[in-house]
């Protein structure tokens, strides 16, 4: 029977940080409403240091812009060794489309981004038409770990 080494714990480097949010589309957003800390699941696009995601009214959106300082978090998980985690936490902030109208390059940006990941969003065929509030969190101050498990030979026999 084989002996189980230790997992190894690191913390990711930045490039780590920015492929791992880069090929991921499902994170979750955290939130502060009246002094208790909420958690829900997002489509999300990364580039260039901000999260694009976009959301329906509500009570969710309405605390988020009570207290615009939230933290996203995206894992990637092979095992219960063997996974990469990033927690972004940044200011939000809503890009809506009477700043398309005067055209901000965060919202055009966060369109072209979403629409290469759902060619339909804010279109007359969009599945999730109720989800028309684009918005984007900055990457103010971003952390990731990884977890990697091993194993060692089978216990060498003795001489």
């Amino acid at each position: 029977m084989a002996d189980r080494a230790a997992p190894v714990f690191r913390e990711l480097d930045r490039n780590e940080i920015d492929a791992l949010l880069t090929r991921n589309n499902v994170g979750r957003i955290a939130f502060t409403s009246h002094d208790r800390v909420d958690i829900e699941p997002i489509n999300y696009v990364y580039s260039q240091g901000w999260v694009y995601g976009r959301t329906s009214k509500g009570a969710k959106l309405d605390a988020i812009t009570r207290h615009q300082w939230v933290a996203f978090e995206v894992d990637e998980v092979e095992g219960l060794f063997d996974w990469r985690s990033v927690v972004v936490k940044g200011w939000f902030e809503i890009v809506d489309a009477d700043t398309w109208t005067h055209h901000d390059p965060g919202f055009k940006q966060g369109l072209e981004l979403l629409r290469a990941l759902l060619p339909e969003t804010l279109q007359s065929n969009d599945p999730v038409p109720f989800r028309h509030t684009v918005f984007r969190i900055h990457t103010d101050e971003v952390r990731g770990r990884c977890a990697i498990s091993g194993t060692i030979p089978d216990t060498v026999p003795p001489t």
